[in-house]
């Protein structure tokens, strides 16, 4: 049977080597998960709590397509709590994860053939979702100076449809101040290119607040999730912010895309919102982790890094040990029992020479994985 080009993309690293990584455990190896972008906790106890009663009396067959207008209500009472603006809960779409919000972001604003700029180093899966629309994604090579951030001049003047940035980014961990924000949406305004932020890491946060791009305009598409802040990777919940007469569009689409998103997951993100306590408290974690991190990759060899203003990821330069970072990730996993992601999935160009490692494991894992890290790059 014939396959369609647009189905021709490069597979998600970071899964191959989850997969390398189960086929090891099942052989009986003890493996430490720096690989994956994913919390170790559960979803919210008021969560968990909240959709196991509501099963006992509703059917929980579909939602609206939009989503749950509690869930919108209060989706948009969190940004007024934390970022002092003011967002109609119309404008608030409830998506199947992140992924499904970029489907539909990308699909409602870019024709065949648009480009869209991404920062390098950057998720890989925005350049696969492009592909797979037969949009062009067009890879801006930041640089460490710029806290690997795009910046204006990267890309003014080369005929972009659209520009998409995160912050927290993955896998830098690194933030836009308000500032660079509100260069970037200028940048944009004046060049007629579409503003996407990505800001489902926002919550995970560690020098200042990450800024909301809804601070600053309201001619943008923000997405978010429950992913990580909440701790629900595998509930497949997010969420998209659009402008007014963007809304129906989305709606269209979203209904015969996706239907609606999982109703039994907006249940519990509802729930979610509410657990500030026991999401602080896996935060903490966060920061024990990333301050080990930071003090004990050195003694392994591994300095070359921006600490992270965010997320749960140290990137790190190991240009002076490899030119080819897959095969190192495979030789640490076999030989040191860590999991860990080489950077050709977030930089084609650069990634070569590049780590990420996630810290988002419990603080034991994360001990045990640096002393194994530290002992493999001794004894190597």
């Amino acid at each position: 049977m014939k396959n369609s080009s647009r189905g021709v993309v490069d597979p998600f690293i970071v899964m191959d080597v989850m997969e390398e990584a189960r086929v090891a455990e099942a052989e009986g190896r003890h493996i430490i998960h720096m690989e994956v972008g994913q919390p170790s906790t559960a979803a919210p106890a008021q969560a968990r709590a909240k959709l196991g009663a509501t099963m006992e009396h509703d059917p929980l067959g579909y939602s609206v397509a939009l989503g749950l207008p509690a869930l919108r209500a209060r989706i948009a009472q969190h940004y007024a709590d934390k970022h002092g603006v003011t967002v109609s809960p119309e404008r608030i779409i409830i998506t199947p994860g992140s992924s499904g919000a970029f489907i539909l972001a990308f699909t409602a604003l870019f024709d065949a053939g648009a480009k869209v700029g991404i920062g390098e180093p950057g998720y890989p899966s925005y350049r696969q979702i492009l592909k797979a629309l037969n949009v062009t994604p067009v890879g801006l090579q930041t640089t460490l100076e710029n806290r690997f951030q795009p910046v204006p001049t990267d890309f003014v003047g080369q005929g972009l449809d659209g520009l998409l940035v995160a912050s927290p980014a993955n896998p830098s961990g690194t933030m836009l101040t308000a500032e660079a924000m509100q260069a970037l949406i200028d940048a944009c305004k004046a060049e007629g290119v579409s503003f996407i932020s990505d800001e489902i890491y926002q919550g995970v946060e560690y020098e200042g607040r990450a800024v909301s791009a809804l601070e600053l305009s309201d001619d943008v598409y923000v997405i978010n999730s429950f992913s990580k802040y909440f701790s629900m990777t595998g509930w497949r919940v997010g969420w998209m912010v659009v402008p007014d007469d963007h809304i129906r569009l989305i709606e269209r689409l979203a209904q015969n895309m996706f239907i609606c998103a999982p109703h039994a997951s907006q249940v519990a993100a509802l729930a979610a919102m509410d657990s500030a306590d026991e999401l602080e408290g896996n935060l903490e974690v966060y920061k024990r982790n990333r301050a080990m991190m930071i003090e004990e990759l050195p003694k392994a060899g591994l300095s070359n890094f921006a600490p992270p203003d965010g997320a749960f990821y140290i990137y790190i330069d190991v240009s002076h040990m490899t030119d080819d970072s897959r095969k190192l990730a495979s030789d640490i996993l076999h030989k040191a029992g860590v999991a860990v992601t080489p950077g050709m999935d977030f930089d084609p160009v650069r990634g070569h020479q590049t780590l990420r490692l996630s810290y988002a494991r419990s603080s034991e894992d994360i001990t045990e994985g640096l002393s194994r890290l530290k002992a493999y790059f001794k004894g190597s």
